[in-house]
């Protein structure tokens, strides 16, 4: 049957749909506000019948009905290549599983090292008047998966927002009809609202130092949370113009940019004119911005984030957060020790494509100090050695600025003892004697190096 073939999908209850899986299933749930509810609750509801039935799925925003209802992880396997803060908390149970990935590899992933998904099963908008099942703000990996899925089934949902992209060559922002098996009718509950808390002083004073970095006609990729989104704030007055978007999640401080005047994307070489993105989750503002604006375009993850698109745009831009950095640059960005705490998404593929592109720049921001443990004692984000356990999201060969509240440092270039003086002299001042200290004890910084 060709890609556009005349089949039509059966429409089936969410019960019926449920009754399809069968114990040792391979499920994929797919991302974000993709992930499906209405056959998420039914298929929970069979757990007695079923065993180790093995659901793939990415950030989840909502609860999942199949693990609350499966506390000993006996009848459902929950496998994730990014956690949310509620995958988080089910790791921390002992009931999710992270699966290592560069973002912008995930559909390769199912294309070359994954075998077949028995059922695919993703939240869609209506389908559209070319036949499509529009993927909404979860365009990502979904049509690599639909490529592997013996069994493909679409939960509508009235209220999700229509996200213009592309179809065609595997890029398709949706699902045709003729490669659908099953449409459940879901009960309309829209995507998740995703609310970034209001900025920080720090966060503010952090933002001050990248946006002075940020030149006219830069392209910009900003992830999660309040000190990015600061920095799309902070942008806002300080007189940069021509903005591009290529970015992997849509975020509501590049809507700010963009309602400003401030984003027109007509330097950029790679899709001009457009914003680009591959996922979006945020306010309820953000969804009524996305629904059906030509201005703004949704691609596979495999065309946002890979470094050789990302490099075409010139003066791209990547801003990302981070938990912790040695003296040579390394950053933890994605756990707590042995403790799971995000995933690796587009961040290392962000920092090589902006830097790779003609006067890119990429920046690693974080407050100098965290608060852990009852005793209420502020610790430093930058250390000697990264803490036991903790993983390696950005090598220090990638690193290039290196924000704080307390300055901005560019370590490309510099030798190991350059950069540890660099990094200690943006540490709290509360730890820079200790961290001298500790550098020279390991001959990082050599007892005469000035």
């Amino acid at each position: 049957m060709d890609s556009l073939g005349s089949k039509r999908a059966e429409h089936i209850t969410a019960e019926d749909a449920a009754r399809l899986v069968k114990s040792g299933s391979w499920v994929d749930y797919g991302f974000g506000v993709g992930q499906p509810e209405a056959f998420d609750r039914a298929l929970a509801a069979r757990k007695d019948e079923l065993e180790q039935v093995k659901i793939r799925a990415a950030l989840s925003l909502r609860a999942r009905a199949v693990i609350e209802a499966d506390r000993e992880g006996k009848h459902f396997q929950w496998f994730n290549w990014h956690f949310s803060g509620y995958d988080r908390r089910q790791h921390d149970a002992g009931l999710a599983n992270y699966i290592p990935m560069n973002f912008g590899e995930a559909p390769d992933f199912y294309r070359r090292n994954l075998d077949p998904v028995d059922i695919a099963i993703f939240k869609c908008c209506p389908k559209d008047a070319r036949g499509f099942y529009n993927f909404s703000g979860a365009c990502t990996y979904h049509a690599a998966v639909l490529e592997k899925a013996r069994l493909v089934i679409v939960e509508v949902d009235e209220n999700l927002p229509y996200c213009h992209g592309p179809v065609g060559n595997g890029l398709d922002n949706g699902v045709h009809e003729s490669r659908v098996d099953f449409v459940i009718q879901g009960e309309n509950p829209g995507a998740p609202e995703i609310n970034n808390p209001p900025p920080t002083e720090i966060d503010r004073t952090i933002a001050s130092y990248i946006a002075a970095e940020v030149e006219d006609g830069a392209c910009l990729q900003i992830g999660i949370g309040a000190m990015p989104n600061a920095v799309c704030t902070t942008l806002k007055d300080a007189g940069v113009k021509d903005l591009g978007i290529h970015t992997e999640m849509m975020v509501d401080g590049i809507i700010d940019l963009y309602e400003a005047g401030l984003v027109t994307n007509a330097r950029k070489r790679l899709n001009p004119g457009v914003m680009v993105y591959t996922f979006a989750a945020g306010s309820k503002r953000q969804y009524q911005f996305l629904h059906n604006n030509k201005a703004l375009e949704t691609w596979p993850v495999d065309y946002t984030n890979l470094p050789h698109n990302i490099m075409q745009n010139d003066k791209a831009v990547s801003v990302n957060n981070t938990t912790q950095m040695d003296l040579q640059g390394q950053a933890a960005s994605e756990t707590d020790g042995h403790r799971h705490i995000s995933g690796t998404g587009g961040q290392l593929q962000f920092v090589r494509g902006a830097y790779a592109s003609k006067g890119g720049k990429s920046f690693m921001c974080f407050s100098s100090t965290y608060d852990k443990g009852k005793d209420g004692r502020k610790r430093s984000r930058i250390v000697l050695g990264l803490t036991a356990g903790n993983v390696v999201t950005t090598p220090r060969t990638d690193t290039m600025y290196v924000v704080t509240e307390y300055g901005i440092v560019n370590l490309k270039g510099k030798s190991v003892a350059e950069r540890a003086k660099a990094l200690i002299s943006i540490a709290h001042p509360d730890f820079r004697e200790e961290l001298s200290r500790e550098a020279r004890a390991k001959n990082l910084v050599p007892k005469h190096f000035l």
